[in-house]
């Protein structure tokens, strides 16, 4: 039986409690919920993005990214995406940030993906995104 190993890149700060940034088992691994925040500073509180739905949403990419690399993965080795959006209105805007992202990735195979409204993000927080991959 292959061993759990918990995931945190280099860019991420140390999650505020007993979680993980990601967790790998054999060929599985799955990202936690990752926000907008912009890579750490040694002894500065996390920082988000910036204000807005685009520059939230690529940041927030790229932290899934950045976890998946950490445990050998890709974009094409996800399997399932699910989106929490804060606000309904943002779901347009969003969809399309998320196809050009992953058009500008050449992702062969998009995963399958699930998108849904959830208030309960900290303030100032507008996306959350996290990723389940299959390796091999």
């Amino acid at each position: 039986m292959s061993e759990k190993t918990a995931l945190t890149p280099a860019t991420h700060t140390t999650p505020p409690a007993k979680f993980s940034h990601g967790v790998k088992k054999g060929n599985i691994l799955q990202v936690a919920g990752q926000v907008g925040f912009l890579p750490a500073v040694e002894g500065r509180a996390p920082t988000p993005a910036g204000p807005t739905l685009r520059a939230q949403t690529l940041q927030t990419l790229a932290n899934v990214k950045a976890v998946l690399e950490e445990g050998g993965a890709s974009w094409d080795d996800a399997m399932m995406v699910r989106v929490y959006l804060t606000d309904v209105a943002h779901f347009a805007e969003m969809n399309e940030i998320y196809d050009a992202y992953f058009e500008e990735q050449g992702l062969k195979e998009a995963p399958a993906a699930r998108t849904t409204v959830y208030v309960g993000l900290p303030k100032g927080l507008l996306i959350e995104i996290d990723a389940l991959a299959v390796l091999g």
